[in-house]
C-alpha cells in the first residue's frame, strides 16, 4: 500500500504523517488515527510518529427519508456532497463550517460550528446516532439512548474514541439554495455586539469580518442571512481559481494584510444592504480558491480561535486586538461571531455562550508563538477557551483550563488511537 505525506491545512513544518487508505489495518492497531479530509488547521488530524488511515472511499449514502430529512451515510461523505445532492430536494446540512470540504466523520469528531450557532447550535446537535468501531474490534451503536456517555464523548472527541464508520443525521428543511443576505458596517466592538443582539431573533445566519490591522479602530463588516425561495435564478458556476504553488516565503505580511483589509472593507462597504445570494459564496467564501493555504509559504500558518464570556467581552477583545496590533502580526482573515447559550453537544465541545474570534497568522517562528501564547493568557484569564480542532501549539495547561472535563474524557478514549494533538495535550 503506497503511503503519502499528509500535513494539516496549516502546512506547519513537521506537521504531517503517512496516510494510507487500507482501513482493514485499523482493528488491532496501535498509535493509529482516522483522518477525513485533513482540513483541520492544527495537529488534530496528524500523527507524525504513527499511522494515518483515510476515509476517502468510505463515501456512500446509505439511506434517506425524503419526508423527514433523516440521512444515514458513511463517515467519509463530505458536506459538499450532501449539499449538492439534497439542496434542490429541500434539505441542507443544518450546521456547516467555513469550508464544505470536510467529512461527516470529521464534522462529528470536531463538533464543528458555523454561522448559525445562535439558532441551530453545532453539527453534533443534529447527529441522531453513529456506529463506532474500536481498535479492539468492538462495533458499537451510539446515540442518546444507546451508549449515551460514549456518544457524548465521541461528539467533539477529536477522533480519539474510535472510528466513526457511519452516522445518521437530521437535515434541515430549506426552500432552496438561496439566502436573503444583508451587509452592515460597524465601527467598533460595541457596535458589533449591538448589531449581533438585534440579529439573533431575526436572522438565522450571521458572521463578521473585522479589520485587526487598523490601529485607530476595530471596524468591520457584519453579514447576516435567512433562507429564501428564489425562483428562476441562475446558480453561480464553480470558480476554477487555484493558488498554484507554495512560495518560499509567505505572501501574507504586514503590508499585504493592510492592503487586503482596506480593499476588503471598501468592497463590502459597496455591497452593504440586502440582496439574494447563493449559499456557496455566503457559507464558503474561501472555497472559491483551491489551495489558498499555500499563500502562507513553506512555514505554514497558525489559526487561533478563542471564545470569551460576554461579561466584559468587549474589553477582552480590545485587549486581544491591541496586543496583535502592537506585535505587527496582523491577521489576514479575522472572523468575529457570537455563540448562543446552548448545552454543548459533546464532552469536549468548544462552543459556549460568548464571543468568538478566529485569526490566521503566518508562522514567523518564535515571535508568532510568543504572540499566540500572550493571546492564550488573555483568553484564559477571562474564563474563555481555545479551540483545539484549530490549534497546533497551545500548552497542556491552557487546554485543561479550556476544558475542565478533559480528565473525565480520558475514560472513553480508545487506547489504540492517538494523534499529534493527543500526545501534546493528553500525554498519549
Amino acid at each position: 500500500m503506497q503511503l503519502v505525506q499528509a500535513p494539516s491545512w496549516g502546512n506547519l513544518p513537521g506537521d504531517s504523517g503517512s496516510l494510507s487508505i487500507d482501513l482493514r489495518s485499523f482493528v488491532g492497531a496501535e498509535n493509529v488515527l482516522i483522518r477525513g479530509m485533513g482540513r483541520s488547521y492544527g495537529d488534530v488530524c496528524t500523527n507524525s510518529t504513527g499511522k494515518l488511515l483515510a476515509t476517502k472511499f468510505l463515501n456512500k449514502f446509505l439511506r434517506f427519508e425524503p419526508e423527514t430529512g433523516i440521512l444515514t451515510c458513511e463517515a467519509g461523505v463530505t458536506i459538499s456532497e450532501i449539499q449538492r445532492m439534497f439542496v434542490h430536494r429541500g434539505w441542507m446540512v443544518p450546521v456547516t463550517p467555513g469550508t464544505q470540504f470536510v467529512s461527516v466523520g470529521g464534522a462529528i469528531a470536531n463538533d464543528v460550528h458555523g454561522k448559525n450557532h445562535h439558532s441551530m447550535g453545532t453539527f453534533g446537535e443534529h447527529v441522531l446516532s453513529l456506529n463506532l468501531l474500536r481498535t479492539n474490534g468492538e462495533l458499537l451503536s451510539c446515540s442518546k439512548q444507546e451508549n449515551p456517555e460514549l456518544f457524548h464523548a465521541t461528539i467533539g472527541g477529536l477522533g480519539l474514541t474510535g472510528f466513526i464508520v457511519q452516522a445518521t443525521i437530521q437535515l434541515q428543511s430549506v426552500p432552496g439554495p438561496w439566502l436573503q443576505t444583508e451587509n452592515l458596517i460597524f465601527g467598533d466592538v460595541d457596535e458589533f455586539l449591538a448589531i449581533s443582539d438585534d440579529t439573533e431573533d431575526k436572522w438565522k445566519y450571521s458572521v463578521s469580518w473585522i479589520d485587526c490591522a487598523k490601529a485607530s479602530s476595530t471596524r468591520g463588516i457584519f453579514m447576516r442571512g435567512n433562507p429564501v425561495a428564489a425562483e428562476n435564478r441562475k446558480e453561480p458556476q464553480p470558480r476554477n481559481l487555484n493558488f498554484p504553488f507554495t512560495p518560499p516565503i509567505s505572501v501574507v505580511n504586514k503590508l499585504s494584510v493592510k492592503v487586503f483589509n482596506q480593499a476588503y472593507f471598501k468592497l463590502n462597504a459597496i455591497k452593504k444592504g440586502t440582496r439574494v445570494t447563493h449559499y456557496q459564496p455566503f457559507f464558503y467564501p474561501l472555497d472559491a480558491v483551491q489551495n489558498w493555504n499555500r499563500m502562507y509559504g513553506r512555514n505554514g500558518f497558525y489559526q487561533h480561535q478563542c471564545v470569551v464570556p460576554r461579561v466584559d467581552g468587549e474589553g477582552v477583545l480590545r485587549e486581544i486586538l491591541q496586543v496583535i496590533q502592537k506585535s505587527g502580526q496582523g491577521s489576514f482573515l479575522s472572523v468575529l461571531k457570537t455563540f448562543g447559550d446552548r448545552e454543548p453537544a459533546g464532552l469536549l465541545s468548544f462552543t459556549r455562550a460568548g464571543i468568538t474570534l478566529a485569526l490566521d497568522f503566518p508562522n514567523h517562528g518564535e515571535s508568532t508563538l510568543k504572540l499566540l501564547e500572550a493571546l492564550d493568557g488573555i483568553v484564559i484569564s477571562a474564563g474563555g477557551a481555545i479551540n483545539p480542532s484549530k490549534d497546533a501549539r497551545m500548552s497542556r495547561e491552557t487546554f485543561e483550563a479550556s476544558f475542565p472535563r478533559s480528565f473525565e474524557f480520558q475514560q472513553f478514549r480508545d487506547r489504540g488511537i492517538s494523534s499529534d494533538l493527543s500526545k501534546r495535550l493528553m500525554g498519549s
